[in-house]
């Protein structure tokens, strides 16, 4: 895919050690995918780059400082949203640890952890996660051993 222009916006797959951390989505008709399992992470704000996004938007979703070299991978991706944008997707590890530094901010009704395997079988998660996820499954072998 070639991104031209700035992104739309950017999430991040968070693995606190093997565990992936997931957000449940409000359950309001208008938005976007209701009542699913969701990504941290959320739209550029001003001239922010991809990582500045999805940094910020893990602060005021989870209360996580995102260290840069958590980051694991980044790709784009066409936007589901807006055919002709493009959005930055993250995979990050952090420490297990993180978990007991959560503060939930105020969208969604409430966060967990999960396996890896379990998530992508989540029949009510954001769709397109499952073949992001799994591009990077192939291109990297996942998470370090």
């Amino acid at each position: 895919m070639t991104t031209t222009g700035q992104h739309d916006g950017a999430k991040v797959a968070l693995f606190l050690g093997d565990k992936l951390v997931s957000i449940l989505r409000d359950d309001i008709p208008t938005i976007s995918y209701p009542n699913l399992w969701d990504l941290p992470g959320g739209g550029r704000e001003g001239d922010e780059n991809t990582f500045q996004t999805v940094a910020r938007e893990l602060e005021e979703e989870l209360g996580l400082v995102l260290p840069s070299e958590a980051v694991l991978w980044e790709s784009a991706f066409r936007s589901v949203s807006e055919p002709t944008a493009w959005v930055a997707f993250f995979v990050a590890q952090m420490p297990p640890e993180s978990a007991d530094r959560i503060v939930f901010g105020n969208e969604g009704q409430r966060w967990d952890l999960f396996d890896f395997d379990h998530f992508l079988a989540l029949e009510n998660r954001v769709p397109s996660y499952g073949a992001r996820l799994q591009k990077w499954v192939a291109q990297t072998g996942g998470l370090p051993r």
